[in-house]
Order: C-alpha cells, then sequence, then structure tokens
C-alpha cells in the first residue's frame, strides 16, 4: 500500500480533537512499519490461514500429548512421538531442500499442509471410534514428520516470493509473532476443548483449520515458476548446496551460530519442569507462568523485529541476540526466584527471537534464489534437527550434576561461541543488508 502525499495545507490542518495530521501520520508510521509486510495480498492471505491454521496445530499437539499419557500412563512414550516426529527432518531435509528448488514451493505447500490435514483427520476418525492405539500416535507423528522435513523450509522460502526481498525480514518477524500467538491462545482452546468433548475433536478442528491455509494460498497470484534448465542427481545438487554454504564464509557463520544456539542454548526449554520443580519448587500452574513468560518475550522480540526489519544495522542486531540470549539462560541458573525466573525467561524468548529472525533473513539475502531451497533446508535442519541432541545432553549434565548445571552447561558455551564470533568474524557485526 504506497502512502499517499498530502498537500502541504492538510499537514497544518487539524483534525477532531485537536490533533493535527502530521501527528496522526506519526503515531501510524510505527504501526504501519510494524505490519508493513501485510501491503502485500499475498502474504495478507498467507498470514490469515496461518493464524487460524497454527492455533489448530497447537490444539493437536496438546490434546496428542493428553491422549498418549491417558493411554500409556508413560513419559518415555511422549519422548518416543517426539522422537518419531523429529527423525524425518534430519533424514530428509536436504533432500527436500534439492526438490523445493525444483518445483514451485506453492504447490508443496499445498501438498504438505494437505497431508498434514489428512494425518489430522486420521486421528480424528481413530479416536471417534475408540479404535486408537499408542503405537497409531507413534505412526501418525512420524508421518507428519515426513511432511514437515518439506514443508519447513518450503515455507521459509517461500516468504521472499510473497513479499519480495525489501519486507522479507518483517515477514519472517511477523510469521514468528503469528506462532507465538497461536501458542497462547491454541492450548488454551486445546484445554477448553479437552474438557468439554474430548481429543478427538482437537484433532478434527486441527484438520479443519488446514483448509484456511490451504484455500488462501490457491488464491494468490504467483508469477510463473521457472524451472531449472539442468537437473543433476539429487546427491550432485546436495553437494552442490553444501559447497557454497563450505565456500561461503558468511552463510556458513550464520548458520552455525544457529547450530550452536540450538543445540546448547535452546535445550534450557526442555529442562524447564525440573528447573520449576527442583529449583523454584513450584507446580504445574507455575512451569505454566515460565512457558508463558518465555512466549512473551519472543513475541515481543518478534514484533520489534518486524518494526525494525528496515534498519541496515542487522549484523548488530543479530550479534546483540546471539549474546544477550546466553547470558540470560547463565541468570536464569543462577536464579531461584519464579518472578525473577519469568523476567529472564522474558529476556531469553526475546534474544532468542532477534537472533534467529535476523539470521534467517541474512541467509535468506545471501543466497542466490536457484540455492535457497538447499541452503534453507540445511538451516531448518540445524534449527530443528539438532533440537533433539541439545535436550539430551542437557538432560544428561543435568541427571548428573543438577539442572542449573545443565542450562548453564549449554549456556557457556553459546555465550563463548558469541564472542568468537563477535572477535573472530568482526563481518558479522558490520552486516548492514
Amino acid at each position: 500500500m504506497e502512502k499517499e502525499t498530502l498537500p502541504t495545507e492538510t499537514h497544518t490542518a487539524h483534525v477532531a480533537g485537536g490533533i493535527s495530521a502530521t501527528t496522526v501520520e506519526q503515531r501510524a508510521a510505527p504501526l504501519a512499519r510494524t505490519f508493513a509486510a501485510l501491503r502485500h495480498r499475498n502474504y495478507r492471505l498467507y498470514f490469515s490461514g496461518q493464524l487460524v491454521s497454527l492455533v489448530g496445530t497447537w490444539m493437536q499437539n496438546v490434546a496428542q500429548g493428553w491422549l498418549a499419557y491417558q493411554l500409556t500412563g508413560s513419559p518415555l512414550y511422549l519422548g518416543l512421538i517426539g522422537f518419531a516426529a523429529s527423525i524425518p527432518v534430519l533424514l530428509l531435509a536436504l533432500g527436500a531442500g534439492v526438490l523445493i528448488d525444483r518445483f514451485p514451493r506453492r504447490n508443496v505447500l499445498i501438498a504438505t499442509q494437505s497431508w498434514a490435514m489428512l494425518l489430522a483427520f486420521v486421528l480424528s476418525a481413530l479416536v471417534f471410534t475408540q479404535l486408537v492405539q499408542p503405537w497409531h500416535i507413534v505412526v501418525l507423528a512420524f508421518l507428519l514428520g515426513v511432511g514437515n522435513a518439506f514443508d519447513g523450509t518450503a515455507r521459509q522460502t517461500f516468504v521472499k516470493d510473497m513479499v519480495g526481498k525489501e519486507d522479507m525480514m518483517n515477514a519472517i518477524a511477523l510469521n514468528s509473532a503469528l506462532f507465538n500467538v497461536s501458542r497462547i491462545i491454541g492450548p488454551a482452546l486445546a484445554g477448553i476443548t479437552l474438557a468439554a468433548v474430548g481429543p478427538a475433536w482437537c484433532f478434527f478442528l486441527n484438520g479443519l483449520s488446514f483448509l484456511a491455509v490451504i484455500f488462501g494460498i490457491i488464491a494468490m497470484q504467483m508469477p510463473a515458476f521457472v524451472a531449472p534448465l539442468h537437473r543433476a542427481s539429487i546427491w550432485a545438487e546436495i553437494r552442490e548446496g553444501l559447497s557454497y554454504i563450505r565456500h561461503n564464509q558468511m552463510v556458513y557463520t550464520l548458520i552455525l551460530i544457529v547450530s550452536v544456539s540450538s543445540l546448547f542454548g535452546f535445550a534450557y526449554a526442555t529442562l524447564l519442569p525440573a528447573y520449576a520443580q527442583d529449583v523454584l519448587h513450584t507446580d504445574a500452574q507455575g512451569l505454566g507462568l515460565l512457558s508463558t513468560a518465555s512466549g512473551i518475550g519472543a513475541l515481543l522480540g518478534a514484533l520489534l523485529m518486524a518494526t525494525l526489519s528496515h534498519s541496515h544495522r542487522k549484523g548488530l542486531t543479530l550479534t546483540i541476540g546471539n549474546l544477550f540470549f546466553p547470558v540470560m539462560l547463565l541468570l536464569l541458573a543462577l536464579n531461584q526466584s519464579l518472578p525473577l525466573a519469568m523476567l529472564i525467561l522474558m529476556g531469553a524468548g526475546f534474544g532468542f527471537m532477534i537472533q534467529n529472525t535476523t539470521a534467517n533473513t541474512l541467509v535468506q539475502t545471501h543466497v542466490p534464489d536457484h540455492l535457497r531451497g538447499r541452503v534453507m533446508s540445511v538451516y531448518m535442519l540445524s534449527f530443528f534437527g539438532l533440537s533433539p541432541l541439545g535436550s539430551l545432553q542437557a538432560g544428561l549434565i543435568a541427571q548428573q550434576y543438577g539442572t542449573p548445571a545443565g542450562i548453564a552447561f549449554g549456556a557457556a558455551i553459546a555465550l563463548v561461541f558469541g564472542l568468537i564470533v563477535l572477535w573472530g568474524v568482526p563481518r558479522v557485526r558490520k552486516l548492514e543488508q
């Protein structure tokens, strides 16, 4: 939406309440910057569809865990479901990047979203008919992971297709804000639905929610896709993408930053239940407050990055987030107060969001379009695929030396690595694109 140029007289005129038009524009400007990507019709369709779909996804996540525990009474089974969902990402992400570079990303997204919708309806039917068994949930989680191996990279690379380079960071930040808003709304609705009508309706409503994003994607007006003229084998194209990352110091460093943060920093989330009980001596309600605080911090970070998306000091912003996040975690490890822990976790969520929104934007900015799918598949593999390993190392250290040590160990490594990047790769903090 282009801003209309007003005559000089308008700027000096007064509107109702004695407020000048200039003042109105100045007040509206930050809001316009925060939601700049919504001026693109395609992104408005995507944003509205995702708002509905992500709420449904969080409803299913909560109901699925509740159902699995009701059926088995085993925390181990909850871990098995998470493992089954993450393994396909580790195995298929690199190959998925090749296919995403070869085919229209819109078609890939329609396919993956339809696949997830089908699986939600299958799980709903199994519960409605009382045929569901624990192994059904594991298998369906694995099949959903297969779709997510393609969906995650396709969604990240599709952002630039919808809004262009200028508003890409704004759209990435708004996507993160949308995720965190749905993380607050979805579990609340899941709790109400579970109590009122049971888990089957959570799965059914999630299936329906995918229709919103599917119809939104279909309704988009996209330029014609130009397929690559020459196609090598999948392995050759994977090697080409990995070679590009290895020989591009900037992209390589950005992906390393995300990898270290995911492997060592974000593992704190796994230890929050133990931290709440053993360190803060609080109950499930306290754990909920901690999780909510982290989500609020992430939401605030996403909105700030959306507002500052056209700033040229992206390298400095990344550096601040990369150092602020582990410092907050070190403070968390030393803390024994619930109110202070909530403030610290707000800071941790804030720093994590600033770091990763900026890193995502910078990677996509520096990568040529014909390699974007392959490079972003490595990025997504680093971001999501390393989390289970990080959770494992944090759990082992916490088991041996206590929960604060498990949090502090990962935070210390992330902070040291951040300082190494700060002084060893000064180009990162000086990036202005």
